[in-house]
């Protein structure tokens, strides 16, 4: 069990550090021999984004192993590259690990100038120059060999490159790995289980049994979102070694049943599959270097499940025929007892298990069992039985559990090894097997609402590996409200998040900008895309278009002094990067008349108007250009029957209503001292409020009456064509219907409109309380929840449940899901 848990554990430990690096497939052959962990890093922004969003990883900094990390790779934040690159950890002194990061020249920079209160020396050694850089008490040393450039926290590591500047000492076997590494994930960990050296090792308490690794190597393609961190790939062990993994040589994996018949409680679980009982047996033998018979007693056998609850120790044995067992048991036991309803056998022979499941089973005394169905379930404490009992019988088992259903989503339906726990077992075993730096650090970080699995799957030579630390999933009721994930961006937000469609997947992901003017395209699980630098803050909404009417989205908008479109990738799509001098510019406007995405993109600034057609070309033919006072704010297309009414607001008070040539096509007479709230086309007539909170409507005759509501100056109003919400210090109206909220400062309401029905949406930025309530004016099950705004509201995923997209803190974004 202890290799099972401890591989699965310490695997995240050695992620913690913050890397800023790269390499080739040739590089493989620079590196330095006996390595214990190598990463291969494959998209240094993503990877970087990947770590520092992961919740889990951010609580491990008080570990000792993620700081020291963490301290020896400071210096390399100056690091900056497009390309792959690997970084090898070797010991340098007991339990000490020092790093080498191999890189192609001219596929980085390392601006050591922006390093404060550094120093630069060189050194010279074997006729080769090697820079050292210091801040503080960090040092990276630099060696550029040929067009490789090695960086490294050691002087003795790189001076050992520096005589073998080409050592080729990769094995057979990273190399097959290497090659079959999956280049779409951020990076690579391949961890050298079979080397003495290697960091797992290290953290394993002395006096552990050691003998025997789990793989010669382990392989794992690195993922990470907010609330998972997910791993998987290869472990290959040579049929010479006596590796853990080739107990299951030869046998088939087969779905595990253990979790059907664990408690509710269980802290952890560990099943073993195999579809042939003598070729495990057989593989058992040469691990052991033994010679004894097949004991047929256990034929039959196809899972050995061992499970931990409240720190007790319970053993399952699944069959596909009872009968030898069975008559064995009966031989065997010294006693019974019943509880509810079922027999409790007592026996005399303790080490039966052990002593035919030797290594996966030890330690365990066979004190008592029961049978469920052709599953056997022992253990040494006749009170841990009763657990499993009783839970099963009112089907309170382990794998009804959130922890373990978060857990499932992750791995494969069929194992030949499968561990899931929760933060508990993780605590127990840590505490059992590892070093107390580690067990203390682990408990201390309080993984309560972590569940953590690890996965092998037996194939032809090698085996499938997957490991996953994921946040447990609320459990999902009616109208229930639970976060998807939360981002955090390096400065605050400088717009509104908002839902966009990608074209090839039909997914809603986000967009949003920073105070920096950085423009993030973030994916349905929280994962930065990528980041675009823009000159300006975006004004308004961003817009998405298909300028080509080819089905692909581009992403529309207008800085403080740009009309830029920017495709999926975030590249500039020509000729649509236009500036204006002195800035000043309006939210974008995108009119489409007939919706067939003839677009018309209206630019604002002062009393200029600015009108493109999808070339990028102004639109011959329209002759408003030229405002008679400077225009408020994005101008709005409506239409109605047959007809277009294009909308102005200006600062003289003045509301134009035009057609698509740009002359009047109804005459505003009055003037209007124009409130925030923009205008809207309600029931078939255009509709404003003044700073007074008075209602002006316009007709299509251009008959305005005007309804006094006797708002506050600061009221908020949105409507569709026949829902009028209003937001009235405290009290929101819906369609006449009124709603006191408590006491606070609210966002002007938004209306959603999402499968035939209605959603309105008010935030109080005070107590930061998202309000959401349904066309009659109920709240939503289960809202508030907690957020400065809520901005957007989709199906993100297609799949008949609606998405939320707010601001949290003010760097940070969160989603939330309505089941």
């Amino acid at each position: 069990m202890k290799h099972k848990a401890l591989l699965y554990l310490l695997a995240p430990f050695l992620l913690c550090c913050k890397p800023e690096v790269q390499s080739t497939d040739s590089l493989l052959s620079h590196l330095l021999p006996n390595a214990s962990l190598i990463i291969k890093i494959n998209n240094l922004s993503n990877f970087k984004s990947e770590l520092k969003n992961s919740s889990f990883l951010e609580k491990t900094k008080g570990f000792g192993i993620h700081q020291d990390l963490e301290n020896k790779l400071n210096g390399l934040q100056y690091l900056s590259t497009d390309a792959e690159c690997l970084a090898a950890f070797y010991e340098v002194g007991k339990n000490n690990h020092e790093f080498v990061f191999t890189l192609k020249r001219n596929a980085t920079s390392f601006s050591a100038d922006s390093i404060g209160d550094r120093t630069v020396e060189t050194l010279t050694y074997q006729n080769k120059n090697i820079t050292k850089y210091t801040q503080g008490d960090q040092a990276v040393f630099s060696l550029l060999l040929d067009d490789v450039l090695h960086l490294s926290s050691s002087q003795i590591l790189i001076e050992n490159i520096a005589r073998t500047p080409n050592p080729n000492t990769a094995s057979g076997v990273l190399k097959r790995l290497y090659s079959t590494s999956a280049p779409s994930k951020s990076a690579t960990i391949f961890v050298h289980l079979d080397e003495p050296s290697a960091m797992p090792s290290a953290q394993i308490k002395e006096g552990q049994d050691r003998t025997h690794s789990f793989s010669d190597w382990l392989s794992l393609d690195f993922s990470a979102n907010s609330d998972q961190i997910s791993l998987s790939g290869v472990a290959l062990a040579s049929d010479s070694t006596k590796n853990f993994i080739n107990l299951f040589k030869g046998t088939s994996p087969l779905a595990n049943k253990a979790q059907l018949f664990a408690p509710q409680n269980t802290q952890a679980l560990v099943s073993y599959t195999f579809d042939d009982y003598s070729v495990f047996a057989k593989n058992q033998n040469e691990y052991l270097n033994r010679v004894k018979p097949t004991d047929s007693l256990f034929n039959t056998i196809e899972e050995l499940g061992i499970i931990r609850v409240n720190n007790d120790k319970v053993v399952l044995l699944n069959s596909f025929g009872t009968e030898s067992i069975s008559e064995f048991l009966n031989n065997d036991k010294t006693g019974t007892s019943n509880y509810q309803g079922s027999e409790i056998l007592s026996l005399k022979s303790k080490d039966f298990l052990t002593e035919g499941f030797n290594p996966l089973l030890t330690g365990f005394e066979s004190n008592f069992c029961t049978i469920l169905e052709n599953t056997f379930v022992f253990s040494e404490k006749k009170e841990a039985l009763q657990t499993v009992l009783s839970n099963y019988k009112s089907s309170a088992t382990f794998g009804n559990t959130a922890a373990f259903k978060t857990a499932a989503e992750t791995l494969a339906n069929e194992s030949s090894i499968l561990f899931v726990s929760n933060a508990s077992g993780v605590d127990y075993f840590a505490e059992k097997d590892l070093v107390p730096t580690v067990s203390d650090a682990f408990k201390a970080s309080n993984f309560k609402d972590h569940t953590f699995a690890a996965q092998f799957v037996s194939d032809n030579g090698f085996s499938h590996a997957n490991i996953s630390i994921g946040k447990i999933a609320k459990t999902v009721t009616s109208k229930s409200v639970t976060p998807l994930f939360t981002l955090e961006l390096d400065t605050d937000l400088a717009i509104n998040p908002q839902f966009v469609k990608n074209h090839r997947t039909n997914k809603q992901e986000v967009v949003v900008q920073d105070q920096n003017n950085v423009l993030h395209l973030i994916s349905t699980d929280g994962k930065v895309l990528w980041k675009k630098q823009l000159e300006g803050r975006i004004q308004g909404k961003i817009y998405q278009v298909d300028i080509y009417k080819n089905g692909r989205l581009q992403l529309a908008f207008c800085t403080s002094n740009e009309f830029m479109i920017v495709d999926r990738n975030g590249e500039d799509v020509p000729p649509f990067k236009m500036k204006y001098e002195g800035g000043n510019l309006n939210p974008l406007a995108v009119f489409d008349y007939e919706g067939r995405k003839d677009y018309r993109f209206v630019v604002t600034q002062g009393e200029k108007v600015f009108m493109y057609n999808n070339r990028g070309n102004i639109v011959d033919g329209f002759t408003y250009t030229r405002a008679q006072s400077p225009i408020l704010s994005a101008p709005n297309h409506f239409r109605m029957g047959n007809k277009d009414y294009l909308v102005f607001q200006l600062e003289d008070k003045t509301l134009k209503i035009l057609h698509r040539s740009g002359g009047d096509r109804i005459k505003v007479a009055e003037k209007i001292d124009f409130s925030d709230n923009g205008v809207f086309l309600y029931k078939n007539k255009f509709s404003v409020t003044n700073k007074k909170g008075v209602l002006h409507q316009i007709d299509t005759r251009g008959k305005l009456t005007s309804t006094n509501f006797n708002l506050s100056q600061d009221h908020g109003m949105y409507t569709t064509s026949k829902t009028l919400v209003f937001m009235d210090d405290n009290v929101l109206t819906i369609k006449g219907k009124k709603v006191e909220l408590e006491l606070g400062v609210y966002t002007q309401p938004k209306i959603f409109y999402i499968y035939d029905k209605i959603y309105v949406s008010v935030t109080d930025i005070q107590s930061q309380k998202i309000y959401l309530f349904d066309s009659q004016a109920k709240s939503i099950p289960n809202f508030p929840i907690f957020g400065n705004s809520l901005i957007d509201m989709v199906d993100m995923d297609n799949d008949k449940r609606l998405e939320l997209v707010a601001k949290d803190q003010e760097n940070s974004i969160i989603v939330y899901r309505i089941n």
